[in-house]
């Protein structure tokens, strides 16, 4: 794409009147006009590349539907989709071309204009012919022929979704790879479990970490199955839902073309009214990527933990050292990766209440509250994918286990008296456990003085085995012990 040469313009027209426009740019005077009224955030539509492909995707669909219709002639269409196909093929390549604010008024007739002033002056140039002759190729007579901003933009928002939803459980599969060769690193170092921040009872540290594993399972299936609710489209609603101003047939026929450019099996909404001016998956959406957050974030609450110290905390694993924690403390090292994952997490999940308010925002036929469902979306997904590398390159993948500092707090903990429960009994063990607690001695310590158990019976119900297995009854079996009065 050229250099932009402000001493040259086109003049262009619009209901206010005219405006000059740099001759090079693909936009014309209703992108001028949108960029001049929303200066908000100076960040642009055309970061999102998800949602320039998709929106090409719906021009090029309702260009292939028009022919069929006879409503575009064959040149102009096949115009009309080359440069849809440019769009598509390298999105990347036209973010200028959509500096549109990612704030602004209209439900989005501003990007759809923007995206129809594009195709049309690509399309234009593909014939030869100068940008801004829009006789030949018009922005809103051609490429929006048979479309409302009202269906396009919905659409448009649902492809982008579901695509940037792609790459975000791509993120969470490999994050749970990581995790689980953790678990499998760490599956034989015995640890204390905690409830309520106390002592309860033994597991491994694997354990721990396939659980974290789990977590983000449930929560890859749970995205995995509520994103196909985004392939329900107003494609061919127009306006309000009537499809006024499309031929009969068309809105079926243009999803059935969308689909097959697409590759997704898309369908039309149940009742087109009630679909142009509802935003309620969105809402389902949103709270599944706050739920991952809010998962994300307890994982790395546990790692801080975990890590605390290193001398006076927890210190069962070790995070990668990254970089200087104080300005004042020397030799200080802090969790800064988790502590960012978990900033992120609070932000995703404000982000859901923005969601929401929108979604609820509507009136009557239409909802104009969507620009900020989009970008609000697009900006939790990203945030959670940017935040679930960052965690498992400089943090996950370097974490290492202190053994001996977790087998110690097991055998100095008051919790593994709940394996002598079965044998002993819940009165006796409470007993014993005070008695541990007051005279800072070991539960092992308590059981020999008092002629409980033998060392060697000590020893076999503290085995590896037993102290990660389920606690049943089994070691009573196993043992075929009687009590100890």
């Amino acid at each position: 794409m050229s250099t932009v040469q402000f001493d040259k313009t086109r003049i262009e027209h619009d209901l206010l009147g005219e405006k000059a426009v740099p001759f090079d740019r693909y936009y014309g005077i209703h992108t001028l006009r949108a960029m001049e009224n929303f200066q908000i955030s100076h960040q642009q539509i055309g970061e999102n590349i998800h949602f320039i492909r998709a929106l090409a995707q719906v021009k090029k669909a309702s260009a292939q539907t028009n022919l069929k219709f006879s409503k575009l002639s064959q040149d102009v269409s096949q115009a009309i989709q080359w440069a849809c196909d440019q769009l598509i093929e390298q999105p990347e390549s036209w973010k200028s071309s959509f500096p549109i604010d990612i704030y602004q008024g209209g439900a989005g007739t501003s990007i759809n204009m923007n995206s129809n002033e594009v195709v049309a002056n690509l399309a234009l140039e593909h014939l030869g012919l100068p940008k801004g002759q829009y006789d030949v190729i018009h922005p809103n007579d051609h490429v929006n022929k048979s479309q409302s901003t009202n269906d396009v933009y919905p659409t448009a928002l649902r492809l982008a979704t579901y695509y940037s939803l792609e790459d975000l459980l791509s993120q969470v599969r490999s994050l749970i790879a990581a995790i689980e060769i953790k678990a499998s690193e760490f599956q034989h170092v015995i640890k204390m479990g905690r409830t309520q921040l106390q002592d309860a009872v033994p597991m491994t540290l694997g354990q721990e970490f396939r659980a974290f594993a789990t977590l983000l399972k449930e929560d890859y299936r749970l995205i995995q199955k509520m994103r196909h609710l985004l392939l329900e489209i107003n494609l061919g609603a127009t306006a309000i839902g009537t499809g006024v101003n499309t031929p009969h047939g068309y809105a079926l026929e243009v999803v059935q073309t969308l689909s097959q450019i697409t590759g997704l099996k898309l369908q039309g909404a149940e009742d087109y009214v009630e679909a142009t001016s509802d935003c309620g998956v969105f809402i389902i959406l949103s709270s599944t990527l706050k739920r991952l957050a809010i998962k994300l974030s307890k994982i790395c609450n546990d790692l801080r933990l975990l890590s605390s110290g290193p001398r006076t905390g927890l210190a069962e694993i070790r995070l990668p050292e990254l970089q200087a924690g104080s300005s004042i403390m020397p030799a200080k090292i802090n969790p800064v990766i988790p502590e960012v994952v978990n900033q992120i997490a609070f932000k995703v999940i404000g982000n859901d209440l923005t969601v929401t308010m929108a979604a609820e925002a509507g009136q009557l036929q239409l909802n104009v509250m969507e620009p900020v469902i989009a970008l609000t979306m697009n900006e939790s997904t990203n945030l959670l994918i940017q935040a679930m590398q960052t965690l498992e390159n400089k943090c996950i993948q370097g974490i290492t286990a202190n053994e001996q500092t977790c087998y110690d707090a097991v055998m100095r903990s008051v919790g593994i008296v709940t394996l002598l429960d079965p044998i002993l009994g819940h009165a006796k063990c409470d007993e014993i456990g005070k008695v541990c607690l007051a005279e800072n001695k070991t539960i092992q310590q308590v059981v020999i003085e008092q002629n409980l158990l033998t060392q060697e019976q000590l020893n076999q119900i503290f085995s590896f085995e037993n102290l990660v297995s389920e606690i049943a009854g089994h070691v009573v079996d196993d043992m075929n012990m009687d009590k100890v009065s």
